[in-house]
């Protein structure tokens, strides 16, 4: 996290846009990695730090390393007019019968944390962007409630991709949802909102942990 980083002021830290856990990039490309490890080592070239910089090269696609990936699920993007909330609550029946294929074939779950069913996070989530007041979740605040809510349909929309066959990677998965699926659509549209929020909690976390700073960062550019 960039922002825990420049908290704690390291002599020497490479900030990169790739997702969670892999901070050399995608398995397999020394080429790629080698640079990666490079630019951390010509930190040390510094005078002084603390140093904090950003790494700009984005990482290859997984498809690009020599992975093979098949495509996830695939939606019917032609009744947009019906508007987001109804094209989500499509979304997630469509991906039913392959989520409750991966639960039955890893004999467990991620989702179900909020104690609500994904079809109601789902509601909850489009009823408070469309600007109706969100009743928060027993003993949790509203940055709290969001954040339990919107980790079930992410591992919700995660978990029926993996069941998906072929080798799915896991970059795949991620670009998959944020680009393809009106879930990631709904979701950055919460980011703005809840940065844009009076309420403190609200703005927590949409600027730390709703969108991976590596597709907040895609979509800059």
């Amino acid at each position: 996290m960039r922002e825990h980083t420049a908290a704690i002021s390291p002599p020497r830290a490479l900030w990169v846009p790739f997702i969670l856990g892999r901070p050399f990039g995608v398995p397999g490309d020394a080429a790629f990695q080698r640079r990666v490890l490079a630019a951390v080592l010509r930190l040390l070239e510094a005078p002084a730090g603390p140093v904090l910089e950003d790494y700009l090269e984005d990482a290859p696609r997984e498809s690009d390393a020599g992975e093979g990936v098949a495509c996830p699920v695939t939606f019917d993007t032609a009744a947009a007019a019906d508007g987001t909330g109804a094209m989500l609550a499509r979304e997630i029946e469509s991906l039913g019968p392959w989520h409750d294929f991966a639960v039955q074939r890893r004999e467990r779950t991620t989702t179900g944390f909020s104690g609500v069913t994904i079809v109601e996070s789902a509601r909850i989530v489009t009823a408070f962007l469309d600007g109706l007041p969100l009743t928060n979740l027993a003993g949790m605040s509203a940055g709290e409630t969001l954040k339990v809510i919107c980790d079930d349909i992410r591992a919700y929309y995660y978990e029926a991709a993996g069941a998906q066959p072929g080798r799915l990677g896991t970059d795949a998965v991620q670009q998959w949802f944020w680009r393809d699926t009106a879930a990631g659509r709904v979701f950055l549209a919460l980011q703005e909102k809840c940065v844009a929020s009076s309420d403190p909690t609200l703005q927590v976390f949409g600027g730390n942990t709703l969108v991976p700073r590596a597709i907040r960062y895609t979509q800059r550019r």
